[in-house]
């Protein structure tokens, strides 16, 4: 009786032990499992960090890239440029407390190449009696006082083109070998704009003033006026299309057919915003994009293309038969065109790096993303050098 008892004590135990197993089994599962989710969770939350940070800087950091890449406690590897510098060939400084200053440019320098017009200043007739003794004095030399920019405001004026005709008197008289009087006249420069009144000088200051100087045209047909001339803001728009259809369209698909016979070529593109275009809202961005030849030792030729958007497939259609070596940066849309073998910007490179350096590790050399930021850096005072 007292040993089925045991046997009923001893297998309850088992049964507990068994049970607990199963508890402990399950309870490390658990474990493990919480674990995997907070390794996910510090894992994604690390990344967030990460881009809060990135876009914190993009927001509210320096936007120079430029920054000190000298590591406390290690000699700079590549200070090459300034230890290979001649200090003698270097601007003159001046020492402002504690910092330095570069000297201001001359006169000499600051108006080289503009006209100098001397202006000698005489001695009234009534002062060059000697008030000593009366004698008329004589002049004995000169002295520099000072020097002064004038500006001489830009003025219009018109032209008018007259043909000059000249006949032949023995002709007229019958005298020569035809019945009919002979006239020639002169030729006369063909105008620039079929009959309007634009010369090559307004046109050519009309498209400076709205590309390189950004100044539109309805303020441009307010200069005009004040020059005296009534021209609209139309007339002004109705020069830059006409001479940019008949007289750049040409010269631009010549460069073009240049550029694609080039062996290497570079190509990038930005957003800009055009206003009032047919179809499309003012807040929508277009695509500026850039290609120009490398430094091969040739003529540089540098030309831009207008896309609505930012498809390869323009990219596509303005290479159409290049075949050489293109550098852009990491956009996919250039992977598409055939036949072309990419190279990658180093200055774009160098900005991921420059990216990919965590907060407040960009002075530990141990990191990546420094190290490349440095062999950039090195690259880049190699091509100074050389």
């Amino acid at each position: 009786m007292a040993s089925s008892a045991k046997d009923i004590q001893l297998r309850e135990l088992k049964d507990t032990v068994s049970q607990l197993k199963t508890m402990i089994a399950e309870q490390t599962e658990l474990i493990k499992a919480l674990r995997l989710i907070i390794d996910e969770k510090t894992s994604h939350e690390k990344a967030l960090q990460e881009q809060v940070d990135y876009l914190t800087k993009k927001l509210f950091g320096p936007s120079s890239e430029r920054r000190s890449d000298d590591i406390p406690g290690q000699q700079n590897l590549f200070d090459e440029a300034e230890v290979e510098q001649d200090p003698s060939l270097l601007e003159g400084e001046t020492v402002i407390r504690e910092h330095t200053r570069k000297k201001k440019a001359t006169h000499e320098e600051l108006f080289k190449g503009l006209k100098v017009e001397k202006v000698v200043v005489p001695l009234p007739e009534e002062d060059q009696t000697c008030p000593v003794c009366g004698t008329q004095m004589v002049l004995i030399g000169e002295e520099y006082i000072r020097r002064e920019l004038e500006f001489i405001p830009a003025t219009c004026k018109v032209i008018e083109y007259y043909s000059q005709s000249y006949g032949c008197p023995s002709c007229k008289e019958g005298l020569g070998d035809t019945e009919k009087p002979v006239i020639v006249k002169s030729q006369v420069p063909p105008a620039l704009l079929g009959k309007g009144p634009a010369s090559a000088s307004a046109a050519a200051w009309t498209m400076y003033q709205k590309y390189a100087n950004g100044l539109p045209l309805y303020r441009q047909e307010k200069d005009w006026k004040q020059y005296g001339v009534q021209i609209s803001r139309t007339t002004l728009a109705n020069w830059i299309i006409y001479c940019s259809k008949n007289y750049f369209q040409p010269m631009y698909d010549y460069f073009h057919r240049e550029l694609l016979k080039r062996s290497f070529a570079m190509a990038d593109e930005t957003r800009v915003q055009v206003l009032k275009e047919e179809g499309r809202r003012a807040q929508t961005q277009s695509f500026m994009w850039l290609f120009r030849s490398g430094e091969d030792g040739l003529a540089e030729i540098i030309l831009y293309g207008y896309s609505p958007t930012r498809s390869g497939s323009h990219a596509k259609e303005f290479l159409e038969g290049y075949s050489g070596y293109l550098e852009t940066d990491g956009y996919q849309g250039y992977n598409s065109l055939p036949g072309i073998r990419r190279c990658s910007c180093w200055a774009h490179i160098r900005r991921y790096f420059i990216d990919a350096v965590p907060k407040g590790k960009q002075y530990d050399y141990s990191q990546p993303a420094v190290q490349g930021v440095q062999y950039c850096n090195r690259l880049f005072a190699m091509e100074e050098l050389h």
